[in-house]
């Protein structure tokens, strides 16, 4: 028995165990090789003595820290929670923790990375843009970096995106066929590059149909959804028969600043789809048209792709791409088939 007042140690476990201390370091890695009954003979006797593996002291002893940073923006509000919570389980199944940052907005992200070199972090994962001189930056720390819901700008980084130009080229396909023809649009925030992405997809094609649109700016909330749509409204003397938003959230206040600011039928009179496919967007009142980012797949790409770099650091730049899935609703007049 370990004197009173002293934490037991991986040694204290090995004597129990009659094992060597080696052993008792590999039971509690994950991926270590060991066997079967050395493993059980090892855990009984850490449970029996309340011995808990110490974190720090394994990482330094494996020059690691088992730390990932992952770096939000606040503006992404209800979809990234489930990405966040995705990307933690997945990490902590590779025996991983993730250390969080949240940005107010994208470019917010300079003075955030001096606080993320602090923590000695083995890797990170980013849902907001990074330029090539903080992208080098990453370089110069040895920190592997994966870039979620983005790519690259100028140079190949490890990404993991939804293709979401194709997505809103067939959102509008689908309200064109439907016999739509004036359209508005309401984007995200000016310094977010998927917002950009998003509607840079949804405007190129209507471009090749021949079809104009007015386009508001939003900030992802559901303030300027509402805002916004009720603006298109004004500026277009009511002509808009089908408004795109950037996001679920806007797309939400859209549809309540046209049902009941402005007294409009959704869809009877104005249709309106939005992007992400979160929770509350499938909820009775509003069953919003959508596209859902096949959120398991991408997690689990970007925590594989980040864990082998981690290991083989000179691994070249990839990027994964992944097909939206579109999810009719309510919100929306089309004619699918």
């Amino acid at each position: 028995m370990q004197p009173i007042g002293r934490r037991p140690t991986s040694y204290d476990v090995a004597i129990r165990a009659g094992v060597s201390q080696s052993a008792v370091s590999r039971c509690f890695r994950p991926g270590s090789s060991i066997s079967p009954m050395t493993r059980e003979r090892v855990l009984a006797a850490a449970r029996e003595i309340n011995y808990r593996p110490n974190a720090i002291a394994s990482g330094l002893i494996t020059k690691r820290s088992g730390l990932v940073a992952v770096i939000i923006s606040n503006l992404t509000n209800l979809y990234y929670p489930e990405v966040l919570s995705e990307l933690t389980r997945r990490l902590s199944d590779r025996g991983l923790r993730v250390l969080l940052f949240t940005l107010d907005l994208e470019s917010d992200v300079d003075a955030m990375l001096d606080h993320v070199w602090r923590f000695r972090v083995d890797g990170a994962i980013t849902a907001a843009r990074l330029s090539l001189a903080q992208l080098q930056e990453f370089a110069a720390n040895r920190v592997p970096v994966v870039l979620y819901n983005r790519i690259g700008e100028g140079e190949p980084v490890p990404s993991v995106c939804c293709d979401s130009v194709a997505a809103e080229r067939q959102l509008v396909d689908q309200l064109h066929q439907s016999g739509h023809r004036q359209f508005g649009l309401i984007s995200g925030p000016d310094d977010n590059t998927v917002s950009r992405e998003r509607i840079r997809g949804a405007m190129s094609r209507l471009d090749a149909l021949g079809l104009k649109a007015e386009l508001i700016s939003g900030a992802f909330d559901y303030d300027s959804g509402r805002i916004g749509l009720t603006e298109l409204m004004e500026r277009t003397r009511g002509q808009i028969d089908a408004v795109i938003c950037a996001n679920d959230l806007m797309a939400i206040g859209a549809i309540d600043a046209a049902r009941i600011d402005l007294g409009l039928s959704v869809p009877g009179q104005v249709s309106i789809v939005g992007f992400d496919g979160v929770g509350p967007a499938q909820w009775g009142s509003y069953q919003l048209t959508t596209v859902r980012q096949p959120v398991g797949r991408m997690t689990e790409a970007a925590v594989n792709m980040l864990v082998e770099r981690i290991e083989e650091p000179d691994l070249p730049a990839e990027v994964r791409s992944f097909a939206g899935q579109l999810l009719p609703g309510a919100t929306a007049r089309l004619k699918l088939g």
